[in-house]
């Protein structure tokens, strides 16, 4: 049995976790994770050097919490996985450096692992029986793309979008709507009471033939139909159905396309707008492909999928170091 420590700092939650691994089958021990959405909800939108500021408070807390929650001590651990980027790089500094200086401290080896691999590995926390090959479609606040996962370690790049990615749309959305941040729950939560077909909004690329996404265009749509309206208010709800109709549309589309081209029918789902509702109702009543979800609260950012997949990455023989540098830009991995 291995005990792993997983730290994630790629944006603005202080993530930390503790798996036991026997190389088939895993136990999260425990799993903190600190939010700042509602320190950064007054600025509409995250702003980076207050958010590494309030990794510096909470992560080496959590870190002790963890440990005496488990009953251990740091030397007991096997491993440390921490985030390395894509992300925040004030954020990535303050996961890594802390990180670095407890593998030195405790004597146990450290792995960096990428942000969007770790998002690829949530779903697997609650669905044992996951298997690759898969394909894996993660929708987080900066990232919307689609990977073949040929094997653990092994993966293809689909396709990805060409300019705001999903999440970034909904939170423009509900800019232009007048609703808080973040945009992702509140249109979500107004849909439920709009009708959908009450817009007649795009499906970006949804009948072109290669597997990319573009969100700037909906964006652009929803903000001239808001402009017509003589009263905002009365249609809110309808414009939030409307807009997440085309959202999730477009996303089913490229999801058909990537099974019909590579033939595998699994899809596992990952990243925060994994959480939205009718995304996840619509998916799994598709028939084109099995839909494997996360839990709602391994949706957005956690460490037990670093710790996960830094094991994974262990176990399959990456070499662990600290001699890494945290990388805001990380993308293929």
């Amino acid at each position: 049995m291995s005990l792993i420590l997983g730290i994630e700092t790629s944006c603005d939650d202080t993530g930390v976790a503790i798996i036991n691994h026997d190389g088939e089958n895993f136990r999260v021990m425990c799993d903190y994770l600190s939010s700042q959405i509602k320190d950064h909800a007054k600025f509409g939108g995250v702003i980076p050097e207050f958010a590494a500021r309030k990794h510096l408070e909470n992560l080496l807390p959590l870190v002790k919490s963890a440990l005496e929650c488990c009953e251990i001590s740091g030397e007991n651990l096997d491993l440390i996985c921490v985030t390395r980027g894509p992300g925040l790089m004030g954020s990535l500094i303050v996961g890594v450096q802390t990180a670095r200086a407890l593998s030195q401290i405790w004597h146990v080896p450290l792995i960096g692992v990428n942000h969007l691999e770790g998002h690829l590995f949530a779903p697997l926390i609650n669905n044992s029986d996951l298997k690759p090959p898969f394909l894996s479609l993660i929708v987080s606040g900066g990232h919307t793309e689609i990977i073949l996962v040929r094997n653990f370690g092994v993966y293809e790049f689909l396709g990805e979008t060409r300019d705001d990615a999903a999440g970034e749309a909904y939170d423009k959305a509900a800019k232009i709507l007048g609703l808080p941040y973040p945009g992702g729950p509140e249109i979500d939560k107004l849909a439920k009471s709009g009708d959908p077909e009450a817009f007649k909004f795009p499906v970006p690329l949804k009948n072109s033939g290669e597997i990319e996404f573009s969100f700037s265009g909906l964006k652009t749509a929803l903000l001239w139909q808001v402009r017509k309206l003589d009263n905002l208010e009365s249609h809110v709800n309808d414009l939030c159905a409307s807009f997440q109709k085309s959202v999730i549309e477009s996303l089913i589309a490229k999801v058909n396309l990537a099974v019909k081209i590579t033939g595998v029918k699994d899809v596992a789902i990952s990243g925060g707008v994994c959480a939205n509702s009718s995304l996840r109702e619509n998916f799994v009543r598709s028939r084109n492909f099995r839909t494997w979800l996360p839990e709602i609260k391994n949706c957005t950012d956690n460490a037990v999928m670093i710790a996960l997949a830094g094991c994974n990455a262990w176990r399959r023989g990456v070499t662990p170091s600290i001699n890494f540098n945290p990388d805001p830009s990380l993308h293929k991995f």
